[in-house]
């Protein structure tokens, strides 16, 4: 997505930019990018250059079913669960009336290639579906709250199954990261902060936020929650050159055949997981041990601090720290504007009465270990000589002698050998001598 969205937004620039001036630039950018008026000629444009618009996109796996299934799954432990007895022989009206009977607004049809990958889902990974289950019971209701608050459908939660398996801290070879898989471009365009310090794409909430705004986007784009659902892992510039090649039709089974390799297997992955995981105990998946997952609160702090300074002071586990703020890969809030952290709720009123001994202890050691201010080494007009950080420094040439280097620099032998720890009055060429205490 990420040249023809910054050509969208050039373009919506010199049209409207004395609009931009008056108006909140995200909600601006989201009205603007699926503007089919606008849309229309860039995806032309597209078609013509080779542009490619998406935003996980891979078509170099040679297997076009369940291309990125297992690596989305592999973070999963699943030594808790020992599955036996597995049921996948049933015919396929069980299939097709499951399906049916799920409280959905998107269309979940039944087709063989769904069949394949409800098996990869329940006979390849049982184990791994059981432990998914159980993460859902932690996710989802964090997701459907967010999904009403933009009138969304429920399911959409299945796209954070089969993008990451549930795993916020979830990387791809591409560069997407987080539960919804955002490439940086489009996490930016989305009001998400991504730098070295903080990837709020691998933050729960403001992830989720966003990937609810960029799929009420698409869905406007299309009217149809298939399209929507696979422009969401292509791109809408990838499913409207399909759709042109299919001779207009709007539908995904239609377009199928003309849609990247990944993007094909993406719709049926889709409903094999919102199968699976709602029918994974009539099939004999065994159930994970119940998460205990920690009760939590979340505050603000504008104080640049280390997790490491948080772990030894309230005496939590730097891993669980890890676990409820998985948006600083480097365990470091930056400071200087308020910035979330999520904390156990009985340890909340602690860090906020010891703040200040958080923010001191260690501080050299975790956060203050960068320089602010440098005074870069210059040489002087005596050859030989330079000053660094206020310093004067000369470097032993060849026939130097200890008497004259101390004349040259207007001190004496014993000056030179106290600021050097000399013993003597050997020195060979090379060597860096101090000149000042």
């Amino acid at each position: 997505m990420n040249k023809l969205q910054h050509i969208l937004f050039l373009l919506f620039l010199s049209f409207h930019l004395p609009v931009v001036a008056q108006t909140d630039s995200i909600a601006v950018l989201d009205t603007l990018i699926y503007e089919n008026s606008v849309l229309d000629s860039i995806l032309a444009a597209s078609d013509a250059s080779g542009l490619s618009s998406g935003l996980n996109y891979s078509d170099t796996s040679e297997n076009s079913i369940l291309c990125f299934f297992d690596e989305a799954m592999a973070w999963l432990d699943t030594t808790d669960c020992t599955s036996t007895g597995i049921i996948t022989d049933l015919p396929d009206s069980v299939y097709k009336a499951r399906l049916q009977a799920l409280p959905f607004i998107i269309e979940v049809p039944y087709h063989p290639v769904v069949r394949e990958c409800i098996n990869r889902y329940i006979k390849g990974s049982g184990r791994q579906l059981a432990r998914l289950c159980r993460l859902s019971d932690y996710y989802f209701p964090m997701f459907q709250d967010m999904l009403e608050r933009y009138e969304l459908p429920y399911e959409l939660c299945y796209l954070a199954v089969i993008e990451s398996a549930l795993n916020p801290a979830a990387h791809s070879r591409m560069g997407a990261a987080g539960l919804w898989q955002f490439m940086p471009s489009t996490g930016r365009l989305y009001g998400l902060e991504i730098n070295t310090l903080v990837d709020e794409r691998r933050d729960p909430i403001r992830s989720t936020e966003a990937a609810c705004r960029y799929l009420k986007n698409l869905y406007s784009l299309y009217g149809d929650w298939n399209l929507a659902i696979a422009s969401y892992n292509c791109g809408p510039g990838n499913v409207n050159k399909a759709i042109r090649r299919a001779g207009g039709k709007r539908d995904f089974w239609s377009i199928y055949p003309y849609l990247p390799k990944e993007t094909r297997s993406y719709l049926p992955i889709f409903i094999a997981a919102s199968y699976a995981m709602n029918y994974a105990d009539q099939h004999g998946i065994c159930p994970d041990p119940d998460l205990q997952p920690i009760v939590t609160d979340t505050l603000y702090t504008s104080q640049r601090l280390h997790l490491q300074q948080v772990s030894d002071i309230l005496k939590i586990d730097l891993a669980d720290l890890r676990r409820l703020n998985p948006q600083y890969p480097k365990d470091v809030l930056p400071g200087g504007k308020p910035y979330t952290i999520c904390l156990p709720i009985e340890k909340i009123e602690l860090f906020i009465a010891n703040e200040d001994t958080i923010i001191a202890h260690k501080a050299d050691e975790l956060i203050n270990n960068r320089r602010t201010e440098i005074d870069i080494a210059h040489r002087t007009k005596n050859n030989g000589t330079y000053k660094a950080n206020g310093v004067t420094y000369y470097k032993v040439r060849q026939g130097d002698t200890l008497g004259a280097i101390a004349r040259r620099h207007h001190c004496t032998v014993r000056q030179l050998q106290r600021w050097n720890n000399l013993s003597g009055t050997n020195i060979r060429a090379g060597k860096t001598l101090r000149i000042g205490g």
